[in-house]
């Protein structure tokens, strides 16, 4: 496959995952941003449930499944006291504190595992390809979330089967595998590193405030415009924290519009390349550092 079409096609499935939370026509499959007159409203969820199902099942995501753990994303990042399972590296992180608590094996599993290289290359695909396929990190009380996991792995086998008779099943890999790849690697880091910025704001229960949070624990990140349009106006990421049902494509209207949103300074591609090393919460600093910036205070332990 070509390298600009394999980018291209990486960026319309990715647009496809953007709407899939947050969708720029119809009405949004998580979020409900849009209006919804009473007489229409029964039709217009199933037809959003539809659409994200959909979607879910060209990015290889189980919708419903997905749609509850967002949903737990939107109340409780950014909270030291509500953190996901450790399974869950993007949304999460250990305090100065506790990495300095771990034995050196388990200090070592934690570094490798947020080593650039692993943390966004390598991890993203698996995740789609693989965690994905079962209900990894799901409550065993969420049984409908579950069997959608299922249900979901069914259809695509329904799908890869019969686009396999169809134009073979080589034609596939070659045409699939590479797609979701690059896909996977460029939605996981532009959703990763709008919580991941030096002043990125993390706080105890007793501290942590929704509107705070989302004003100063999600970035807005700088993009081209085009890759804006691709990415559902994503890089906006604050203010779709503040107020999830704001469709994307009134996103940069709301910013624009509120100097709240405005006070952090934004994101730009080096800064955000930059930030994918932060990995550890100062408790005493207030800030995410990486593990070279707390070396010299503990060299014999890291």
């Amino acid at each position: 496959m070509r390298a600009d079409v394999l980018v291209d096609a990486a960026f319309l499935l990715g647009d496809l995952g953007s709407r899939r939370s947050d969708r720029r026509s119809v009405g949004p499959c998580i979020h409900h941003s849009a209006r919804l007159r009473p007489w229409i409203i029964f039709w217009r969820q199933a037809c959003e449930r539809f659409d994200g199902m959909f979607c879910g099942m060209l990015s290889l995501t189980p919708y419903a499944n997905w749609c509850r753990q967002h949903a737990g994303h939107h109340a409780n990042w950014n909270n030291l006291d509500k953190r996901y399972s450790g399974l869950d590296i993007y949304f999460t992180c250990m305090t100065v504190k506790e990495y300095r608590a771990l034995t050196a094996w388990k200090r070592l599993v934690y570094r490798v595992s947020r080593h650039p290289l692993i943390a966004h290359v390598l991890i993203p695909p698996l995740v789609f390809l693989v965690l994905y396929r079962v209900p990894f990190d799901t409550p065993k009380s969420w049984s409908g979330e579950s069997r959608a996991v299922y249900l979901t792995d069914v259809a695509l086998g329904v799908l890869i089967v019969t686009l396999g008779l169809l134009v073979g099943f080589r034609a596939v890999l070659l045409v699939q595998a590479p797609v979701l790849f690059v896909t996977s690697i460029i939605v996981v880091w532009l959703f990763a590193v709008q919580h991941r910025f030096d002043t990125a704001l993390w706080a105890r229960q007793s501290e942590w405030h929704f509107s705070q949070a989302a004003l100063e624990g999600a970035s807005y990140l700088r993009l081209p415009r085009l890759l804006q349009w691709f990415t559902g106006n994503i890089g906006f990421h604050n203010v779709h924290h503040f107020a999830p049902r704001i469709p994307n494509y009134r996103l940069q209207h709301c910013y624009v519009a509120n100097a709240e949103f405005q006070q952090s300074p934004p994101q730009t591609f080096s800064s955000a390349f930059r930030s994918i090393r932060l990995a550890l919460w100062d408790e005493d600093t207030k800030r995410l550092v990486a593990f070279r910036d707390i070396r010299s205070h503990s060299a014999p332990n890291l």
